[in-house]
């Protein structure tokens, strides 16, 4: 069965409401509420320690909230954990890898993990390969590869089994400007049939790729918009808007 007729049409693609995590004393992330829908590229930004990666692990079933909830693709992140993986693709910041793995073997590893297998999952991995331009690279071990090469392969397990909800958390660092524009070319070519967020610490990133951005700031969201909204309200600089909402310069 195909992914996508799994989800409820009514529902929108991620729907966060009061979404709360503390670690001891300190509150992660403070009553958050907010929506993506299918065709968004959601930039999540924020300084160090803002809650961005808690949150986003939450979405992704790695940790649970203190109270809130969220639903992924029409399914509850506390009641349905199994059909939330199902329809999300996840990348973290630090991609973990199998160095002596080649990508081929890698991705029918993940394959195995995700239940793709029969016949299936040979045309996945071709696929995915296709679309991430890995096809030269396929037999060699990973650890070989560049960080751009390593990044596509980061986003090509995501990829497999076609999940309508991607989740990127720093998918360009580290990388060289050429390498950054593959990984920025690579979602634009997949946004219109699918909903990103994508964590960033760089604005330029911010401005190039998203069509709206989410600014937290010790847990609490403080700026939801566009980056054109941001970049005005900066008067003229996203950098200069960031400053001012998170410590008053």
């Amino acid at each position: 069965m195909h992914l996508r007729v799994l989800l409820r049409p009514d529902t929108g693609m991620i729907n966060v409401k009061n979404l709360r995590k503390t670690y001891g004393d300190v509150v992660a992330v403070d009553d958050i509420s907010f929506e993506a829908k299918k065709g968004d590229i959601l930039g999540f930004i924020g300084p160090n320690g803002a809650g961005k990666t808690t949150t986003l692990r939450i979405l992704s079933c790695f940790i649970e909230p203190d109270s809130g909830t969220a639903s992924v693709g029409g399914f509850d992140i506390r009641t349905q954990p199994v059909e939330v993986r199902r329809v999300l693709g996840y990348v973290s910041e630090k991609c973990p890898f199998y160095g002596e793995m080649t990508p081929r073997w890698f991705l029918k590893f993940v394959c195995d993990v995700r239940g793709i297998n029969g016949t299936r999952f040979k045309s996945e991995i071709d696929r995915v390969a296709a679309i991430s331009s890995l096809q030269g690279v396929m037999d060699r071990r990973i650890e070989t590869l560049s960080k751009g090469f390593q990044r596509r392969l980061g986003l090509a397990q995501s990829l497999l089994g076609d999940p309508p909800v991607l989740i990127l958390d720093e998918p360009m660092s580290g990388l060289d400007p050429n390498q950054k524009q593959e990984i920025i070319d690579l979602i634009r070519f997949m946004a219109a049939d699918k909903c990103f967020i994508l964590s960033t610490h760089v604005m330029e990133e911010l401005e190039t790729i998203c069509n709206r951005a989410i600014l937290i700031s010790r847990g609490k969201i403080v700026a939801d918009s566009t980056p054109q909204d941001f970049k005005e309200k900066g008067h003229g600089k996203i950098d200069a808007f960031f400053r001012k909402v998170t410590n008053g310069n």
